[in-house]
C-alpha cells in the first residue's frame, strides 16, 4: 500500500462555516446538510483510488435483476481504509472528524468503521432505515457522514431523511427490507416528520444520527452515485449487549472489545480530541 500526497492539507484544517447553533440544530434535526466540506480538488484526488478499491474489492456479481431490494440499493465495501494507505488519508481526517465532534457536542470521536456505497446505474431505492439497528453502542452518540464523490442530483438518489426522527422510536427493531421500507414510510407520513431531499453539489457532505429515519431512491442517471460514509462515535461510548443479530455481527467492527467496555482497539482509534489539539 502506497499514499499519495493530497492536493492540500484540508483534511486537518478545521472547518469554519459551522454555525454557532449547529450542535443544538443537530441534536433537533437529526441531520444537517454542509456545503463545501471538502474541496472538488480534495474529492477528485479520492474519488480514483476508492472507486478502484471498490472494483477490485465488491464481492456482489449478479445481475440487478436477480438481487433483494436490499442488494439492489448498492455496493458495499467497509474498512477500505485497512485496505488503502490513501483512502485512510480521508477515513482519518480530523476535519471531518472534528465536524462529527461538533455536531455530537463531544470531545472526542472514535472511528466505528467505513463504508463505500456505489448505487450503480439503475439501481433501487435504499429503503426506510435507521443505522443504529445495527450497532450495539451504549447510547445515540453516533453518526455517519454521508459524502458524494460526484456531484448528486434528484434522479442520482441522493440521500434524504425525516426531520426530528431520531426521537420516534417505533421501527427501531426493523432491518433494511421491503418491510422497513413500508412500515417505516408510513410512519414518516403518520407522524408528520419533514421529508428533506436535496440535491448535492460537489463537496457538499450530510451527518445523520445513528436513529433518523432516512433513505434514498433509485440511480436513475448513467453512472454509479459514488459515495464515501464514515461512522463515528463518542469516544467514551460503550459496547452494548446485542439485541439482535446484525447487532451480534457488528461486534466484529470493535473486535475484542466486551460488553460494557469503551472499543478501544486497533480498529477503533480516536479520530479528534478536541481537548488534545
Amino acid at each position: 500500500m502506497t499514499a499519495t500526497a493530497a492536493p492540500t492539507d484540508e483534511l486537518d484544517v478545521p472547518y469554519r462555516r459551522l454555525p454557532p447553533t449547529a450542535t443544538a440544530d443537530f441534536a433537533r434535526d437529526g441531520f444537517v446538510h454542509l456545503s463545501g466540506v471538502l474541496s472538488a480538488e480534495t474529492i477528485a484526488h479520492y474519488e480514483p483510488v476508492i472507486t478502484s478499491e471498490v472494483i477490485r474489492l465488491n464481492t456482489q456479481h449478479r445481475p440487478l435483476s436477480e438481487r433483494d431490494t436490499y442488494g439492489r440499493a448498492f455496493l458495499q465495501v467497509s474498512n477500505l481504509w485497512r485496505e488503502n494507505e490513501t483512502v485512510k488519508q480521508l477515513v482519518f481526517s480530523r476535519r471531518l472528524a472534528g465536524i462529527a465532534a461538533a455536531l455530537l457536542g463531544v470531545h472526542a470521536v472514535r472511528l466505528y468503521h467505513d463504508q463505500a456505497l456505489y448505487k450503480e446505474p439503475s439501481g433501487g431505492i435504499t429503503p426506510w432505515h435507521a443505522d443504529q439497528y445495527y450497532w450495539p453502542l451504549s447510547s445515540d452518540r453516533c453518526l455517519t457522514i454521508w459524502l458524494p464523490l460526484q456531484e448528486t442530483p434528484l434522479d442520482m438518489g441522493p440521500l434524504a431523511f425525516a426531520r426530528g426522527s431520531h426521537n420516534f422510536s417505533h421501527g427501531r427493531d426493523l432491518p433494511i427490507s421491503d418491510e422497513s421500507e413500508q412500515q417505516l414510510e408510513q410512519a414518516v407520513a403518520d407522524q408528520a416528520f419533514e421529508h428533506v431531499v436535496e440535491p448535492f453539489a460537489l463537496g457538499d457532505a450530510s451527518f445523520h444520527r445513528g436513529w433518523t429515519f432516512h433513505h434514498a431512491g433509485p440511480n436513475r442517471g448513467t453512472t454509479p452515485r459514488r459515495v464515501m460514509t464514515v461512522i463515528y462515535m463518542d469516544a467514551d461510548i460503550r459496547l452494548a449487549e446485542p439485541t439482535n443479530e446484525n447487532q451480534e455481527r457488528d461486534r466484529d467492527w470493535m473486535p475484542g472489545a466486551e460488553i460494557g467496555q469503551v472499543p478501544d482497539t486497533a480498529l477503533n482509534p480516536v479520530l479528534f480530541d478536541g481537548l488534545a489539539a
